[in-house]
């Protein structure tokens, strides 16, 4: 089982990269799961065509015994989605929400019973701390790829992402796979993204264009390598998973 979690800071673009890479697994053949860890329950949207999926959070509000097919749907783009949630707006930790989530599942046997190739992690990475680092902890994610462009703000988050990864490692937690470049066309932006990859000393894995297609796309709630398959966009998408199944030790195509 490879299990990546996907973190940059908000807006990023961590959720479309989720995506594409989700549906590019399921195009080839393997069982996929993505869980959003973040409170806006919108990693998915786009898998499942636009329509919500009701929170991990949400469910166990209802009720605290709360069935595995209430909280992993399988979506028309053949992946099957979680999402944790958060809590009630002003009320509770959102951190605290995803290590509820996230042992809900495990106490249900999610990876046992779903046997998923493959399983995505796609978490909110402006503050990594609490609940927010729970996917980095030892049995849940492997490696630990980080979304960023060449903005200021997200090289900055991006770097802090990367130092907690780092100061993890020594307690057998996940090891950083490397940096996902999400162009916005900012100056210097590759530069200032490999000097920041040759400060922790790990691979950029993709440099993703900024791309209408993917506007598009998201405009029709569906991920990129589904909507205009033969578009630049979702060939880089493509490549991107089968680097990184290849990082992980996985035959590729």
């Amino acid at each position: 089982m490879l299990k990546l979690a996907i973190y940059g800071k908000g807006g990023i673009g961590k959720s479309t990269v989720a995506a594409n890479c989700a549906a590019a697994f399921a195009d080839r053949g393997l069982r996929v799961m993505q869980i959003g860890c973040d409170p806006k329950a919108d990693s998915t949207l786009a898998l499942r065509g636009g329509k919500p999926l009701t929170s991990v959070l949400d469910l166990l509000r209802s009720s605290p015994d709360v069935a595995l097919d209430d909280m992993v749907l399988r979506s028309p783009a053949g992946v099957f989605c979680v999402e944790a949630g958060g809590p009630v707006p002003g009320v509770g930790c959102a951190g605290r929400g995803i290590i509820a989530a996230l042992e809900k599942l495990a106490e249900k046997g999610a990876y046992e019973v779903i046997r998923p190739d493959v399983v995505l992690y796609d978490v909110l990475g402006d503050v990594v701390c609490g609940g927010f680092s729970m996917p980095m902890r030892q049995g849940y994610a492997d490696s630990v790829c980080i979304v960023t462009s060449g903005e200021p703000m997200s090289v900055y988050a991006a770097a802090n992402i990367a130092m907690a990864v780092r100061n993890f490692q020594g307690r057998g937690y996940a090891k950083l796979g490397g940096f996902i470049l999400n162009r916005r066309g900012v100056p210097d932006e590759d530069e200032k993204v490999e000097a920041l990859a040759r400060d922790f000393a790990a691979p950029v894995l993709a440099r993703i264009d900024r791309s209408g297609d993917v506007q598009r796309a998201e405009m029709q709630m569906r991920p990129v390598v589904r909507a205009f398959p033969d578009s630049p966009a979702a060939a880089q998408f493509r490549s991107l998973a089968e680097t990184l199944l290849a990082q992980n030790g996985e035959k590729t195509c």
